[in-house]
Order: structure tokens, then sequence, then C-alpha cells
């Protein structure tokens, strides 16, 4: 298995790629990531792994530049839901979506035993 890039941020915020021993930007990040490449990134200070919330900021810099916005009510259901957060809020619609599919898939079973037939011996 290939070993995840590893990217530092600085305490000025910029993003070190030491791979390739070279300044990079979140959209560079963001090409890695869809490259299919392995990304973490450490605070150099604390050395915490502070990839998510790294990529929450790629995620809504590139909301903030995107030709269409998110609408309103997409967003209050998001703050509504769960604790608020977007990945509360595709956690929860996972659930009920999941729920929703079980249910679905018991009720044709149920419905294609009832309705097979019997042997009468």
């Amino acid at each position: 298995m290939k070993e995840a890039k590893v990217i530092k941020r600085y305490q000025n915020r910029k993003l070190y790629d030491t791979h390739e021993s070279s300044y990079v930007t979140l959209d560079e990040i963001a090409k890695m990531i869809r490259a299919g490449e392995d990304v973490r990134v450490i605070d150099n200070k604390t050395k915490n792994d502070i990839t998510a919330s790294t990529l929450t900021q790629l995620l809504y810099e590139s909301e903030r530049k995107a030709k269409s916005q998110p609408s309103v009510n997409l967003l209050k259901a998001i703050i509504r839901s769960g604790d608020g957060s977007f990945s509360g809020f595709i956690q929860d619609r996972l659930k009920t979506e999941l729920a929703s599919i079980e249910a679905e898939a018991a009720a044709a079973t149920s419905a294609s035993v009832s309705s097979a037939p019997t042997m009468n011996q």
C-alpha cells in the first residue's frame, strides 16, 4: 500500500509538500486527491493531524468559487440536522436512505416469498 503524502502546515498557514519539497496550494492538494493520492496534513508546530479541517477548508473554498451556490434551503437543512455539520447531515441522510432501502428489500422479499407457488403433495 502506498504511503500517504505528508503536507506540513506552518504557522504562516503555508502548506509544504514534504515529498516534492515545495509549497503547495489548496487547489494543488485537491488535484492530488482527485488523482487518487492519499494526503495527510500535519500541523508543523503541534504535529497534530489536521487533514479533516484542511479538506473542509478546501471544500469551503471550492464552494465559494463555484458558479452555482447551494440553495439556502439546503444550507438551512444542514444546520438543522443532527449537530449542524455537513458530515452530520450526510450521515443522517445516509441512515435514512439505508433504512428505506432495507425496508423496500424486506417488503420485496416477503412479497416474493408469499407469492411463491407451494408444493402440494
